[in-house]
């Protein structure tokens, strides 16, 4: 295996590691944001952070 092809492949799990853990979320949100609303402000990574997490976690998601 040469370098590059090992630089890549290395690359390639980085990437995928992010999107599956959820640390790209903002970089996909401005992604989304900028094409679907690009009259309205972005929010900044504090408020996406923010919102985020009172999404997931401020109602009562359970059945019991």
């Amino acid at each position: 295996m040469t370098a590059v092809r090992a630089v890549r492949a290395v690359r390639a799990v980085w990437h995928w590691m992010r999107f599956v853990l959820g640390d790209d979320a903002y970089d996909r949100y401005r992604v989304h944001h900028l094409a679907a609303h690009p009259d309205q402000p972005l929010l900044s990574r504090k408020a996406f952070y923010v919102d985020d997490q009172q999404r997931k976690w401020g109602t009562i998601n359970r059945c019991c």
